[in-house]
């Protein structure tokens, strides 16, 4: 009789054991379909939120960003107002400087640049530092436009999605057009043509070219540079070299070949 009654303990100790793990385990699956299901809906709340942000801004440009309001109240920079600048009436030898520098397979990507990053991962590897970032310029402007300027896995991903929205609802003209205009060149100035009045006192058309590869350098990190202070950067002088012997030494050399065979 007691052997059966401890067989009868056995058996229900098991069979509640085994209870206990069912209903733990179901309750941890449970938890998990609620965060996905939650993590559903935010994304697809805030993609639908870039996407009406983004068609608004195909036609209208906005007049501040996450990023001046941080600067302003975070870093208690004197924000400028945006002067912005049709894209046709931007220099040409301008957007190809920027082309070059920046991102030189723009119009040809879809918002990410695969073999950028693996190139510059490698040569930031051989070189010791960080010389080349591989961010397109439709990365960079979705950080300008719609995030805050603290680094996170969260805002890296964010960024990438709303590069690709800004692919998909905007052409490539216009996406170049805002970058121009509401990309960062100092503490507290956005836009080329506040750049070329602030740093130079003119307007972008009269500037020299030494001066655009100057001003164009410091894209890389203009709260800590500027076109006449590169401290020493290897980075920034390494880009302000590589524009002036693009369009100034290249340019000024072309045209003295061109006079001579003239003659």
């Amino acid at each position: 009789m007691v052997q059966d009654l401890k067989m009868m303990y056995g058996r229900l100790k098991r069979w509640s054991n085994q209870s206990n793990c069912y209903y733990e385990n179901h309750t941890r699956l449970t938890t998990i379909k609620k965060i996905i299901k939650v993590a559903i809906v935010i994304h697809i709340a805030f993609i639908v939120l870039m996407g009406s942000i983004i068609i608004y801004y195909d036609k209208h440009n906005p007049s501040y960003t996450p990023l001046m309001y941080y600067r302003a109240y975070v870093n208690n920079y004197t924000v400028k107002p945006v002067q912005c600048i049709p894209f046709n009436k931007i220099p040409d030898d301008i957007k190809k400087m920027v082309i070059s520098i920046e991102d030189y397979k723009f119009y040809k990507h879809n918002g990410i640049d695969i073999e950028a990053i693996k190139r510059a991962l490698i040569i930031n590897y051989k070189v010791g530092y960080r010389m080349y970032g591989a961010s397109t310029i439709t990365q960079q402007l979705a950080r300008t436009l719609f995030l805050l300027p603290v680094k996170s896995m969260i805002r890296k991903y964010a960024e990438l999605i709303i590069a690709l929205e800004m692919e998909l609802l905007l052409d490539k003209d216009r996406i170049f057009e805002l970058y121009l205009n509401y990309c960062e060149w100092g503490k507290g100035l956005f836009g080329i043509k506040n750049a070329s009045y602030y740093y130079f006192g003119r307007n972008i058309h009269n500037l020299r070219n030494d001066e655009k590869s100057r001003l164009l350098a410091i894209l890389a990190n203009p709260i800590i540079y500027s076109p006449y202070k590169f401290k020493g950067s290897k980075l920034i002088t390494n880009r302000y070299y590589i524009l002036k012997f693009r369009y100034y030494t290249y340019t000024k050399y072309k045209s003295m070949m061109q006079y001579a065979i003239t003659q």
